[in-house]
């Protein structure tokens, strides 16, 4: 075979190895699950309508805080959902990206995802409350020296002790709680008041300190380790009392002072994360966040409920993709596009879709966003731009003449 044939055989086996990959996508079950729940979502579905994309070569791995709250105001529930940005992404092979004939193969310049679940930051949770675990098998209690406690399924924290929670991968409420109005309370003696959360966060906290029964109630799934709080005294350390097999409770040597506010602290904390900075700029946001959700309402004597608040680490993937359309007779307005360009006959947009990543390997979409992958600049010819006039038709120009030419 002749050089030029063999190369032109060798350019056809490409062309035709390519469109085999464009007609046939790596697609898994959770991406092709992801992209009918997007295109029911967005009702791309008809004549004319083309999706592609969805590569996930192409696909980005990250993970980050979700922050979800259902907020009861006069009988009307009312979603809030927070997601703190993600601080990087990177390419990695997750077990959703890979078929059931090529699971185990890390391929496509990926690597293998070896990390462990995400997991929110350590966190201190004062008492009085109680603690629910759930996937806490392997949990090392330390007070401050490890303790053999067995497998714990509950543990009540009385007031005045606080403990330092690892490796937990999300915390929830187990029951709701009423928290009273208004946000913004006067002082009688005309001081200025702490925020809106830090008081009812003092509320709530010397309500459960006069109830028998803690009426805060937490889930934590999958913790690591519980350990006394470093900012305890040496001399004051935790006691350790088992009520049944799998429930302890944790006491504290010294009780802190009922307080009616919370103006006393240079720094105060919001109970019960005391963990958390009553003058973050985030509890800040939040804030105004809770007072537009409320509305008049924030600012009247009564109360509002907390019907469910959850606070987790999640697995998030980034992917692109492509709506196209084909474009009929009369639908489009034509009379601001130049003559000498070529009328599209379809039209297309592009997107980013945010979806978490489940624990069951289901991929659900929480944000789509349209983007411009690359800004168009057109290259006209001199002529066009003239009319496509012919130079024997343009009225010559002689400049003056400079006796320094040579």
């Amino acid at each position: 075979m002749e050089a030029p044939a063999r190369f032109v055989a060798i350019l056809v086996a490409i062309l035709a190895f390519g469109g085999a990959n464009a007609l046939n996508p790596f697609a898994p079950k959770a991406i092709s699950d992801l992209r009918e729940a997007i295109m029911k979502g967005l009702g791309i579905q008809g004549e004319g309508l083309e999706m592609s994309g969805f590569d996930v070569r192409d696909a980005l791995v990250g993970q980050s805080v979700a922050y979800e709250f259902d907020i009861e105001v006069d009988k009307q529930v009312v979603p809030v959902k927070l997601l703190e940005d993600v601080s990087k992404w990177d390419f990695i092979d997750l077990p959703i990206f890979r078929v059931e004939e090529e699971k185990g193969l890390a391929e496509r310049g990926r690597r293998s995802d070896a990390r462990v679940p995400p997991e929110l930051s350590p966190f201190q949770l004062a008492g009085p409350m109680e603690l629910w675990i759930q996937d806490g098998d392997d949990m090392r209690l330390s007070l401050p020296h490890d303790v053999d406690a067995g497998k714990l399924k509950k543990v009540i924290l009385s007031d005045g002790a606080v403990v330092t929670v690892k490796g937990a991968r999300s915390v929830s409420l187990r029951h709701a709680l009423d928290l009273p109005l208004p946000l913004n309370r006067t002082h009688p003696k005309n001081r200025p008041m702490a925020s809106g959360l830090l008081t009812i966060a003092e509320a709530l906290r010397n309500a459960a300190r006069s109830n028998e029964k803690p009426i805060l109630s937490l889930r934590i799934v999958g913790p690591t380790s519980l350990t006394s709080s470093p900012s305890m005294s040496p001399n004051d350390k935790l006691k350790l009392k088992r009520l049944a097999p799998g429930l302890v409770e944790l006491s504290s040597r010294s009780i802190p002072a009922v307080s009616e506010d919370v103006q006393g602290s240079q720094n105060p904390t919001l109970w019960p994360l005391t963990s958390l900075n009553g003058s973050s700029s985030n509890l800040r946001g939040f804030e105004e966040l809770l007072a537009s959700v409320l509305g008049k309402k924030g600012q009247e004597e009564g109360s509002f409920r907390l019907v469910r608040a959850e606070v987790a680490a999640r697995t998030y993937v980034k992917m692109e993709f492509s709506v196209q359309r084909s474009l009929l007779d009369g639908q489009v307005d034509w009379s601001g596009f130049p003559e000498w360009k070529t009328r599209p006959q379809k039209a297309m947009a592009h997107f980013e879709v945010l979806a978490r990543v489940e624990d069951n390997g289901n991929v659900i979409p929480e944000r789509i966003a349209a983007v411009q992958p690359f800004n168009i600049q057109d290259s006209v010819l001199g002529s066009v731009q003239t009319g496509n006039v012919s130079m024997s038709q343009v009225s010559a120009a002689y400049p003056l003449p400079d006796y320094f030419t040579l």
